[in-house]
């Protein structure tokens, strides 16, 4: 996490999906993602509007749910890159990310958000494969029958 003069940068993590989050608190004229000019309220995600990225109802819920509870929703501008694992690990990435911004800006919304577990890091992740075991983590190899 760092502070920049034109915005704050906070990452999240979930398995294998990183998010890397810039909040605008002020959003000047000329600030553009793509051919897209950023406003007040806007979030991005990798170039996308948030509601084309994380199309299912369930999501809006999920990513919402952080500046709900801050009283922050359509204060702020963000852009999210987002990288690796699946759909839903990346939205739960993407909200750990807004949470730890979210709580860069005022001390009351890190409390608040600490009390309901959005800034804890989930860091179960995948079980590596084990040498020996037929290509799977747990997979034991065929014996013959004969």
């Amino acid at each position: 996490m760092k502070d920049n003069k034109e915005y704050k940068f906070a990452v999240g993590k979930r398995r294998e999906a990183v998010a890397r989050v810039r909040l605008y608190q002020t959003v000047k004229a000329g600030l553009m993602i793509g051919e897209k000019a950023i406003k007040k309220g806007d979030i991005f995600v990798n170039s996308k509007k948030i509601e084309e990225y994380f199309k299912d109802k369930v999501s809006k819920v999920s990513y919402e749910e952080p500046f709900k509870i801050t009283n922050n929703l359509g204060k702020h501008a963000l852009t999210i890159k987002v990288s690796g694992g699946g759909t839903k690990s990346q939205l739960e990435a993407v909200v750990h990310a807004i949470s730890r911004v979210l709580s860069l800006i005022d001390e009351k919304n890190k409390q608040i958000l600490k009390k309901n577990g959005f800034l804890t890091r989930d860091a179960r992740v995948r079980e590596r494969r084990k040498v020996g075991m037929g290509g799977k983590a747990r997979r034991k190899k065929q014996s013959p029958k004969r």
